[in-house]
């Protein structure tokens, strides 16, 4: 089984994260497949990206002994493929989306989740900070206050309330999720995909306009807390199921 299932099918590309299991955590290599696949993409019209089973993506896979190698490198360089498709990117939440998997699906053009699922910010439970450009994603759609809120204290964010603040385009019962998946794709797929460009474009560049200097800073800082007694301390106490006993050292 591939962790990353890549499809293309009359002009919709869809990536299908495919590691149920572990909550669709995700690797570099799975990362670098995607951009990969993204970055390859003539003749695609909009692109879907979901996972399968109960989680659309719970963030990066975690290990007690070592960060994911070139991760965040990796998520800057998909973060921005995805900001800058020539094409309309839908983020289908299938489920649970938590950590790096909120980038995937901020960055995207349309966020359809489910009123049963939540974002969570989880990075600060372990020590770490937000990456894939998380601060301005989240600040550029809901504000200051309340990305403070979600990257500082770690608090699951209903996609009730992530709809009703802006943070997604779409959220609806579970029943009538996939019909409403389908039919933005085919709105989407049929549309005017050079108007499409250029106001994904403009919207972009107003609204993220400082996208490269926060992907830099987050780089560096993560590169710093990465390396801290308070992450190694985060990570034991997530592989222990434990409270963690951070120093801030």
């Amino acid at each position: 089984m591939t962790d990353l299932v890549v499809d293309r099918t009359d002009g919709v590309l869809r990536l299908t994260l495919n590691c149920p299991d572990r909550l669709n955590s995700v690797t570099t290599e799975m990362f670098d497949a995607m951009s990969d696949a993204l970055a390859d993409a003539e003749g695609v019209r909009v692109a879907v990206i979901t996972g399968e089973g109960r989680a659309f993506c719970s963030g990066a896979v975690m290990r007690p002994d070592a960060t994911n190698t070139g991760i965040l490198d990796a998520a800057d360089r998909l973060i921005h493929l995805i900001t800058e498709a020539p094409f309309p990117v839908v983020a289908a939440l299938n489920g649970l989306t938590a950590g790096i998997g909120s980038s995937l699906a901020l960055a995207s053009d349309f966020q359809v989740g489910k009123d049963s699922d939540y974002f969570l910010q989880a990075f600060v439970n372990v020590g770490l900070m937000g990456d894939g450009a998380a601060h301005e994603l989240i600040a550029a759609s809901i504000g200051r206050a309340r990305a403070t809120r979600l990257l500082m204290l770690g608090e699951k964010f209903p996609n009730t309330e992530a709809y009703a603040a802006g943070l997604i385009t779409h959220c609806v019962g579970a029943d009538d999720w996939q019909a409403t998946v389908d039919a933005l794709v085919e709105k989407l797929r049929t549309g005017p995909t050079m108007a499409y460009a250029r106001i994904k474009r403009t919207i972009n560049a107003a609204a993220l306009s400082n996208l490269d200097e926060t992907l830099r800073t987050e780089t560096a800082e993560q590169t710093v807390l990465g390396a801290s007694a308070d992450f190694a301390e985060g990570v034991a106490a997530f592989t222990e199921k434990r409270r963690a006993n951070f120093t801030g050292h």
